[in-house]
């Protein structure tokens, strides 16, 4: 077999798995940078079986069939929507998923909020380059933090939240009284949560029910002294109301992990944008989880290999 692990950034993937336990004559490649898009179906045409992280690189109906030698394809994660899983299905090409770690996410997104409410990167600076104390920070409690979905990251930032005295609310598309009640939140409609709420935090799945369900109407709805954070998709969000509403600080600031375009180019409007605090796409980039995803690939291509697949998308 010939295999790439694709999208490597940090150079760990051969670290984390035991890679030696391969079939004889197995020969792998690992690709720490992106492939530009051009190159990507002829750097990756001799490969029998890819492992490729999340949404890195995408797969649409034209890769897919530009890679003639493609049996196996490992995602990390449970699910990745820059697959075309229908193309693979009509190739005969394998897909299988992994498992993870399931709080990441929702501990950066704490990361990024307090950041943004004790103006964590702006004193460090200051107090760099001699200043002390340079503005005043923001207390938690007995402010509204508003959630846009009150899925397993939700529920787990809504914790947080309530452990801060903070009051939590939420609004999802499929939100029921009932269900916000067994997590201790009140429900709102999507108006009342973007208007009333200090901080506002995305947590939905990105699909086409959900695509651009964060519109310039609820940013502009927000208080001037709101946060808006976002650790989900940026396809959830309309970009250009937000960088509108950042750069004629109509909002006191943003926290942001995912951007239209990743990795960011150096030219991005959003490293211009004031009042942010920007990482790149580290929700789900921890060790734990890299441990589990690179340990459940190698055991998805060894199953494979021996006939009996397992965690199979398609």
């Amino acid at each position: 077999m010939k295999i790439a692990i694709l999208d490597d950034y940090q150079n760990v993937a051969r670290d984390l798995a035991e890679w030696h336990r391969l079939p004889n004559g197995s020969a792998l490649t690992v690709f720490e940078r992106p492939i530009p898009a051009a190159e990507v179906a002829g750097t990756l045409a001799p490969y029998s079986v890819l492992v490729i992280m999340r949404e890195r690189t995408p797969f649409p109906a034209s890769l897919i069939d530009a890679l003639p030698n493609l049996r196996l394809l490992v995602t990390t994660g449970g699910r990745n929507n820059a697959i075309d899983l229908e193309a693979c299905k009509a190739r005969g090409i394998t897909v299988c998923g992994t498992g993870m770690v399931g709080t990441p996410t929702a501990e950066l997104t704490w990361g990024l909020i307090l950041a943004l409410v004790k103006r964590i990167p702006q004193e460090e600076r200051g107090l760099r380059a001699g200043r002390w104390q340079a503005g005043l920070t923001q207390g938690l409690a007995g402010k509204r933090l508003g959630l846009v979905g009150l899925g397993k990251l939700g529920t787990q930032v809504a914790r947080v939240g309530q452990a801060f005295g903070m009051e939590v609310a939420a609004w999802s598309p499929n939100l029921t009284n009932e269900r916000a009640a067994a997590a201790g939140v009140s429900r709102l409609d999507k108006r009342d949560l973007f208007a009333t709420s200090d901080i506002v935090s995305v947590h939905l799945v990105l699909g086409e029910r959900t695509r651009g369900v964060v519109g310039a109407d609820d940013i502009d709805a927000m208080k001037p002294s709101a946060f808006f954070v976002n650790t989900s998709r940026a396809g959830l969000v309309d970009g250009d109301a937000l960088l509108a509403a950042l750069h004629e600080h109509r909002i006191a600031g943003a926290g942001l992990d995912v951007f239209p375009v990743e990795p960011l180019p150096v030219d991005s409007p959003w490293l211009e944008a004031p009042n942010t605090v920007l990482t790149p796409h580290l929700g789900y980039v921890t060790r734990e989880n890299y441990e589990v995803f690179y340990r459940d690939a190698l055991d998805d291509i060894l199953a494979w290999h021996a006939g009996e697949p397992v965690r199979m998308l398609a």
